[in-house]
């Protein structure tokens, strides 16, 4: 009965759920760190007060270096030393193994420093320069060296993706050292960077994509720029941005171009069946020639070749000395210019006439015009006066 009258209210949704209470136990405290107004993310400067009693035991570190690099460091090791004599290391430059050496001593009181040495020297080791790898000191600096010699086979192939990542007077590697805030150097087969865990997240996956030919480092920046700018909107802080972000496609992978044959018209008989090289050399009677007759045919056929060769040879050499063919006037188009040039002189001397013409007319006074109509007529007056006197 009780069983049916449990079911019958599971149907009817009169069960109501009994709230769970959790039993506190001696560890269920509120802590002191789990304040909401303390950033957890921030690194807070090591004080040498909360380790007063110093390293245990003795920890070291050792690197090799190129032999191009040995003069560079024994001019600059006075430098580092003094950086790692502050925080209580102790370094050593071996030139004879080639190698740098760094330890913690008695005054070391920061545990994590000795970290820090090492990827000192791993920078030293990589052509950084010393100014700028003593930073990594420093806890908000972090670095990372990439490895890219091994992703690429081709050595052509490589240093022309290496050079990608350069860029035209190392333009687009300031240019991802502004938007990611880190140090880069491209050298040998390594790329060192240097800056916040942010930044070197961005720069290992924009050297990785460029190496391996995924994506050109251009596209990238541009990809950073847009996420810059869409940081700088509030509303968009929890929002996904790949609806705004661009997305490159390659354009040039090479697409196999599919061979399509013919299709013959089908026969049910089978193909002839070819010749066979006894049967070639029966048909030419050289089947039934001795071994001396063939060697010596053959040896005709390989003079013959070689005669073709020389001639040929020799027609190339001597192309270069043939004169080119000059051209020849023809008679008939000589007479033809003649007779052109003689017909714009007199259209010329005809209009230079029309032109003296016109311009004596229009020089022409209209006084010296009346006197001299006026002089004739009166000597013709005065002649028949003459006449009739």
């Amino acid at each position: 009965m009780a069983d049916s009258e449990e079911t019958e209210k599971r149907i009817d949704g009169e069960t109501e759920e009994k709230p769970r209470t959790r039993h506190k136990g001696k560890h269920d405290k509120d802590k002191p760190w789990d304040d909401p107004s303390i950033d957890h993310w921030k690194i807070e400067k090591f004080d040498p007060s909360w380790n007063e009693s110093g390293m245990l035991e003795v920890s070291s570190f050792s690197t090799l270096f190129p032999q191009y690099r040995e003069k560079y460091l024994q001019e600059c090791w006075p430098i580092v030393k003094g950086a790692l004599k502050e925080h209580g290391i102790a370094c050593e430059l071996n030139l004879v193994e080639g190698c740098m050496t760094v330890s913690t001593t008695r005054k070391t009181r920061d545990p994590y420093i000795i970290v820090k040495a090492r990827d000192l020297i791993k920078l030293l080791s990589r052509s950084v320069p010393a100014p700028q790898a003593i930073k990594i000191l420093n806890d908000e600096m972090q670095c990372d060296i990439i490895k890219i010699g091994n992703l690429v086979r081709n050595k052509e192939r490589f240093v022309k993706r290496r050079q990608h990542l350069v860029g035209p007077n190392s333009s687009t590697l300031k240019a991802l050292e502004i938007l990611t805030g880190c140090y880069i150097l491209v050298q040998g087969n390594t790329v060192a960077a240097m800056g916040s865990f942010k930044g070197l997240k961005q720069v290992r996956k924009v050297v990785e994509d460029c190496i391996l030919n995924k994506m050109h480092p251009v596209y990238n920046i541009k990809i950073l720029m847009m996420k810059r700018e869409l940081a700088k909107d509030p509303t968009l802080a929890n929002e996904n941005w790949d609806r705004f972000l661009p997305k490159f496609k390659k354009k040039n992978v090479k697409q196999r171009k599919v061979k399509t044959k013919e299709k013959k018209p089908y026969t049910p008989f089978p193909p002839p069946q070819q010749p066979s090289k006894i049967d070639m050399q029966l048909e030419s009677g050289e089947y039934f020639l001795s071994d001396k007759k063939k060697q010596a045919k053959k040896w005709q056929e390989k003079q013959e070749k070689q005669a073709e060769k020389t001639a040929e040879s020799k027609r190339r050499r001597e192309e270069a000395f043939v004169p080119p063919e000059e051209p020849t006037k023809d008679p008939r188009a000589s007479s033809d210019d003649k007779n052109d040039v003689a017909q714009i002189a007199s259209s010329l001397k005809k209009k230079a006439k029309e032109f003296g013409k016109r311009k004596s007319s229009e020089n022409i006074d209209a006084e010296t015009y009346i006197a001299a109509s006026e002089g004739p007529s009166g000597k013709k007056k005065s002649k028949k006066h003459s006449r009739t006197s």
